[in-house]
């Protein structure tokens, strides 16, 4: 399948680690011109070094000015930005009596805040051309809640019907906007939620992590890789009759049909 994505530009945000670098690599192999942003130098430099004409710039993307230094910064050096992948890490576990304003706003600013920052940016020049893709890393949490996780359960939710909103607004202009929903994916973040919910437990992380499994109908976990394979996809060409839509990539784990 040709993808097409040479000459394209993409911006993964989060991109130095995790399903954020598995994706940047999988559109880099594609053919595509690479930029990545992440709060970590060191993390960003040896994911850059992955990916030969990578462009790497440091920056928190619940930061409003960070945001746009980093989409300023990849524009100027490639001339636009064609496919926004917004990642990020998630917002703490937690209870709902556990969490006050404050980390509802902190919440808000990472996950939701950040989505609509980059993408008001990056729109004018998708419309200019006629043509962009804007790919969201949510959570199947979406689509089936994920005990203990209010926050993101919560906030990705809004970011989910900001998607379908926006992709009814800008179809028009072949500006395509879908979401990629993980399962549990072997990252730092199922690592810390593991970590949270042993503390809850007095369980193991291990004896969590081999539970949670068995009750997956693939009986694993899923690799960054595989969550990245369909981003890639819907950033591309190839998916060009594919918008406002949420697709999860969770070996089977949620139970509604859809």
């Amino acid at each position: 399948m040709d993808l097409k994505l040479e000459n394209r530009t993409v911006l993964v945000t989060a991109g130095s680690k995790g399903i954020g670098l598995a994706t940047a690599r999988g559109f880099h192999a594609a053919g595509a011109q690479v930029a990545i942003c992440g709060r970590s130098q060191e993390n960003l430099d040896a994911a850059a070094a992955l990916m030969p004409g990578c462009f790497a710039v440091a920056g928190d993307v619940s930061n409003a000015d960070d945001i746009e230094r980093i989409v300023t910064s990849v524009s100027k050096t490639f001339g636009g930005i064609d496919i926004l992948v917004n990642n990020a890490g998630g917002p703490p576990p937690g209870l709902f009596v556990d969490l006050d304003d404050s980390d509802w706003a902190k919440a808000v600013e990472l996950t939701l805040m950040s989505v609509v920052r980059a993408t008001r940016l990056v729109l004018p020049h998708m419309q200019a051309q006629k043509w962009g893709r804007i790919v969201n890393i949510s959570s199947t949490g979406v689509k089936q809640p994920v005990p203990g996780l209010t926050l993101s359960n919560s906030i990705r939710m809004a970011v989910l019907g900001w998607a379908k909103t926006l992709a009814n607004q800008v179809g028009s202009d072949n500006i395509l906007v879908n979401t990629v929903c993980p399962g549990f994916t072997n990252t730092d973040r199922i690592t810390q939620i593991f970590e949270s919910q042993s503390a809850a437990t007095g369980k193991t992380v291990d004896e969590i992590s081999q539970g949670l499994a068995a009750q997956i109908p693939l009986r694993r976990i899923g690799q960054p890789e595989e969550i990245a394979n369909l981003a890639v996809f819907l950033g591309s060409e190839a998916a060009s009759y594919i918008t406002g839509t949420a697709i999860q990539v969770d070996g089977g784990s949620v139970q509604s049909p859809g």
